[in-house]
């Protein structure tokens, strides 16, 4: 019987693993080339995997809402048509399956031993059977197996993450019989960069609801969304500063210019690529807000890829990166912000276009709020966000002495994390910004 194993293909830049959440086809179906086969999720995108071959799918090795690495087989599929024959000796068993009998086991031993890993750790992070099973033999603590950074999605800890871990050097090399209490472990063992060992103590409340409320459960995307946004408020130490720019040249040229750039372009064009003008040059003057942090190291970006945050008609959000945003002038910036944002709305974005940013801006002013205090998008360390553009009375200084006069005007609330961006350069960052919005040209040419 002739067999093809259906792998995991990479889907994008950075991508290394996906959830799979619905099967297309159910074993004993007919596949045909390019067929769609499976449903999957890589971080907030799902995607339709068609089939590599044409024959009769005999085996599925992931089940709905398991997670495969890229390279992993998810099924297979016989092109004679012929179902399975089991055989006593066979000459390869494929990984997952592997993995799946190592994890059945130590969810066997885990069940009579009581000082077996938890599933969930006390701060909420979900460890496969698999992981644990290696920090179970490794005699890493649960406190210790906290401070592991991981890769996978909402920050998991996948296999490759732990025996990179091990191989590096650990932290505590302790076994489990010469261990100390596990209080103090836990103190020991505590990431500085996550703010110390009360981490682990800190456990959400359990909320009973009452007899009239309606309990509604979080969709996928709105889980990795809470994972990713307690994740980043825990790493980064987060600080704003607020700057209020006059930016009625602005508004008049895009009045005076967006009839006739429609007509020339078949774009309209929005005060987002605008400002992401002026905030492309202002990362090219402080360039140290346009890095990541990993360790002790502090990991400066040569390419400036802005991530738009966007609100999607499920009321979830995504963020959309234009990649190299420094290498586009405003016509360029407009159609990239328009072809995001659609696809956005559309559920049609790509893997990749959802990967790889290094600054993110965000517009609260789209719902009328003058300010707010961001979120930095991990593993980014800054975030600016657009407040709405009104109205408002303001001193206007002349040589012939001051007015008063009405004048456009919004607020930049700009969040960047303490540990690598200090208030000094923080706030002048977003100085900066306001300064190229209020010398915008109105003269300029499109």
């Amino acid at each position: 019987m002739s067999q093809i194993e259906i792998r995991l293909p990479k889907m994008g830049e950075s991508v290394t693993e996906a959830t799979i959440t619905n099967w297309l086809k159910n074993v004993g179906d007919t596949v045909e080339m390019d067929e769609p086969l499976v449903e999957v999720a890589t971080d907030k995108v799902d995607n339709e995997l068609p089939s590599e071959a044409e024959g009769t799918l005999v085996k599925i090795l992931f089940e709905e809402n398991d997670v495969a690495q890229v390279g992993d087989v998810i099924a297979i599929i016989s092109t004679d048509g012929s179902a399975p024959t089991d055989s006593p000796a066979k000459a390869e068993t494929p990984v997952a399956v592997i993995e799946e009998q190592v994890s059945a086991a130590v969810e066997a031993v885990s069940a009579n031993n009581s000082d077996a890993l938890a599933k969930n750790s006390p701060s909420g992070k979900f460890y496969s059977p698999l992981v644990r099973s290696i920090a179970e033999k490794e005699g890493i603590s649960m406190a210790e197996l906290e401070a592991v950074s991981g890769s996978g999605q909402g920050g998991r800890v996948t296999k490759k993450d732990i025996l990179g871990y091990i191989d590096g050097g650990r932290k505590n090399t302790t076994t489990p019989a010469a261990a100390p209490a596990p209080v103090a472990t836990k103190q020991a063992a505590a990431p500085a960069n996550n703010g110390g060992g009360f981490l682990a103590n800190i456990k959400e409340p359990i909320v009973i609801p009452g007899p009239d409320d309606e309990i509604i459960e979080m969709d996928r995307m709105r889980k990795i969304i809470a994972d990713h946004m307690i994740m980043s408020t825990h790493v980064s130490p987060h600080v704003t500063s607020y700057v209020e720019a006059d930016v009625t040249n602005l508004v008049n040229w895009r009045n005076k210019v967006k009839k006739g750039f429609s007509e020339r372009e078949g774009e309209n064009i929005t005060f987002t690529p605008i400002i992401m003008e002026a905030i492309v040059k202002a990362i090219k003057d402080f360039p140290m807000v346009n890095v990541s942090v990993s360790g002790n190291q502090i990991i400066k970006r040569n390419n400036i890829n802005l991530g738009m945050a966007t609100a999607l008609p499920s009321g979830n959000l995504i963020v959309p990166v234009i990649k190299n945003a420094d290498r586009l002038n405003l016509t360029g910036l407009t159609k990239s912000v328009n072809q995001l944002a659609n696809s956005a709305r559309n559920n049609a974005l790509k893997p990749e276009e959802i990967q790889g940013g290094t600054y993110t801006v965000t517009n609260v002013g789209t719902f009328g709020n003058v300010m707010g205090t961001p979120i930095i998008n991990q593993p980014q360390v800054a975030i600016l966000a657009l407040g709405a553009i009104r109205k408002v009375p303001a001193v206007i200084e002349t040589p012939e002495g001051d007015f008063i006069g009405i004048r456009q005007k919004m607020f930049l609330s700009h969040s960047y994390d303490h540990r690598v961006v200090d208030g000094a350069l923080g706030g002048r960052f977003v100085k900066r910004v306001a300064e190229y919005l209020e010398a915008f040209d109105m003269n300029r040419e499109f």
